[in-house]
């Protein structure tokens, strides 16, 4: 049970580096830093939106754009370490 708990932790960790990639790549590519037409970051861009995508569409539903800015990885984050704080909590201490 204890390897399970840690095998989820760690997805979780790698997804919240996903999100920040995501978020970093994002910005650089509206403010023209990186190219989007190139191949390389195109790939990325592409896989990292469709990894977060599914998780932040609903949390844009729920919270509108504030001033033009979006928060909702900022909520995505707070609910992925609130879940890993409670495997921490609770899985672990089943055992």
């Amino acid at each position: 049970m204890n390897s399970i708990v840690i095998l989820i932790d760690n997805i979780i960790y790698l997804y919240s580096i996903v999100l920040i990639i995501n978020i970093i790549l994002s910005w650089l590519t509206a403010f023209n830093v990186v190219n989007a037409n190139n191949k390389f970051v195109y790939t990325i861009l592409d896989a990292s939106f469709k990894l977060t995508d599914p998780l932040l569409n609903p949390i844009r539903k729920i919270m509108p754009n504030i001033a033009g800015l979006d928060f909702s990885p900022i909520i995505l984050f707070l609910i992925l370490g609130f879940l890993r704080n409670l495997l921490r909590e609770y899985g672990l201490g089943l055992l």
